[in-house]
């Protein structure tokens, strides 16, 4: 008999693989150099230290800090094509909202309130629902979080169980070893494990020496601050276990901090609340604020951190609503009152939901599905699952032109385009520039965002950058100023994109 969580992940698998939401998880074309990159590490057995996509940036050093995230796609894709990529999303994905849901009724929420507040923070998700390795940085901040919550237990329960759940923080240095390989999103974990060593250290500081029991309790805040403090070094030490090193942890915070680039990225932006996944999270706040404002007073400290990092983070940057999301439900699920008829009904299917244990069904639709992909997304003559680029958002047909034409030089086109490009041409072609900002940095783009808006001086940049051909939106300004010019030959048109080349090339 399948559990509502079962049921939740089987639905949701399949929605992803067999309606168009598989082609919206391959909006983004940053996939495509993950995918180049993971099958170059098959190829040459080596992680990537140097970029050999770019033709501006060829030979540089360059931080590939997903490399297990992008062979486990090369491969997946070898294999399956994009199907597999996009199975691969969906089978993580299906897991974050299954779990979470599973998680928060095991912690007391009412069945239809965990189910609606799950349904809203995967609705939320969706504003970065793509093929990417942010989604396995969902899984992993869940588990993290997870993990931390279990070893945090009341006054009044057994010291044995006690000790198990303290045991569980040992897995954090493994998971912190896959995470730090996987994706950036490792600093989450180092921000949750000091919510939570801050709030043992509260409970220490604040026990009073008094009888017994308040002795006991004090020893045991004591312990569990040892063993967070434990757990953050050997976490830190497990995070230096890639190939960079230290230098790793000194290019993300680089990163983050350079506002140019993050004020000029659309991911790191905060959010805009018109848009329909923007105002779940926004319904998802206001609860919140409800839960808080009715009993806030029972929220550990821990649990009020959490909260107040969710909240901010998800107003912070887009990018970081569905962390945001998954966080405040675990804390907030449980909060929310469950009035109505229908309480004592829900109350019983939880304790139905708990006991079912087996998992069969979400296996099954795993394997089914894999087998699916494996058939070409066939199911006998019947096409199911048909990955593939939107036409509409990517310069496809402008592409498979350039792929029959005799082009030999590096492509110039729009930074989000240039992972597209890379999966589609590399390596028989070098792009000029694609979405790794962290590689080109602050003095590459702001030039090339001033040739991109057609601002004075904007011939600077294709002189200190030559390219073979250009590729540009349809509708982007530098498109209708190199018409207007003359001096450039217009090879291919559509409605998605314009591929130009200078006239000298082409008399």
């Amino acid at each position: 008999m399948p559990s509502v969580a079962d049921l939740i992940f089987v639905a949701l698998l399949c929605a992803i693989v067999f309606t168009p939401l598989s082609v919206r998880l391959l909006g983004d074309a940053g996939i495509g150099w993950h995918i180049r990159a993971g099958q170059q590490i098959l190829a040459t057995h080596a992680i990537p230290r140097v970029d050999s996509f770019s033709s501006t940036m060829a030979g540089r050093p360059w931080f590939a800090w997903e490399w297990l995230y992008d062979l486990l796609v090369g491969q997946l894709e070898g294999v399956l094509g994009l199907n597999g990529v996009v199975w691969l999303t969906a089978v993580v994905s299906a897991a974050v909202f299954a779990w979470t849901f599973r998680l928060v009724v095991g912690r007391g929420a009412n069945m239809f309130v965990a189910l609606v507040l799950v349904l809203l923070a995967l609705s939320a998700s969706m504003i970065h629902f793509l093929a990417r390795p942010h989604v396995i940085s969902w899984l992993f901040t869940l588990a993290w979080f997870r993990i931390l919550d279990s070893s945090q237990q009341d006054a009044g329960d057994e010291q044995g169980a006690r000790g198990r759940k303290q045991r569980k923080l040992w897995a954090l240095p493994l998971l912190m070893m896959l995470w730090v390989n996987v994706h950036g999103g490792f600093v989450v974990g180092f921000v949750l494990l000091g919510i939570f060593l801050v709030g043992a250290g509260w409970d220490w500081f604040r026990a009073k020496e008094g009888r017994i029991e308040e002795l006991l309790q004090k020893a045991a805040a004591r312990k569990r601050a040892r063993d967070l403090t434990w757990a953050a070094f050997l976490s830190l030490g497990a995070s230096l276990l890639n190939p960079y090193g230290w230098k790793l942890h000194w290019h993300v915070c680089s990163y983050l901090s350079n506002h140019f680039l993050i004020d000029r990225i659309d991911e790191f932006r905060s959010p805009n609340f018109h848009g329909v996944a923007q105002r779940c999270f926004l319904l998802l706040l206001l609860i919140t604020l409800a839960a808080l404002a009715t009993r806030g007073r029972e929220l550990r400290l821990t649990q009020v951190f959490t909260v107040l990092f969710a909240v901010f983070s998800g107003l912070y940057a887009s990018r970081n609503i569905p962390v945001s999301s998954i966080l405040l439900v675990m804390v907030v699920a449980p909060l929310v009152p469950a009035a109505g008829l229908g309480r004592v009904f829900f109350q019983r299917m939880g304790a139905v939901e708990a006991d079912l244990r087996g998992h069969v069904w979400p296996v099954l639709a795993v394997i089914i599905t894999l087998a699916i992909a494996a058939n070409g997304g066939r199911a006998g003559s019947d096409l199911l699952m048909d990955a593939h680029f939107d036409s509409r958002r990517m310069p496809v047909e402008a592409v498979n032109y350039l792929e029959k034409s005799e082009l030999k030089g590096p492509v110039l086109s729009a930074d989000y385009w240039g992972g597209y490009l890379i999966y589609r041409l590399y390596p028989k072609i070098q792009v000029v520039v694609d979405d790794r900002h962290d590689l080109y940095g602050e003095e590459f783009l702001r030039p090339y965002l001033k040739m991109m808006r057609g601002e004075r001086g904007w011939e600077d940049f294709l002189q200190a950058h030559p390219a073979s051909c250009l590729l540009l939106p349809r509708d982007a300004a530098l498109a209708n100023i190199l018409i207007e010019t003359k001096r450039w030959k217009t090879i291919y048109a559509d409605d998605v994109a314009i591929a130009l080349v200078h006239q000298a090339a082409n008399p």
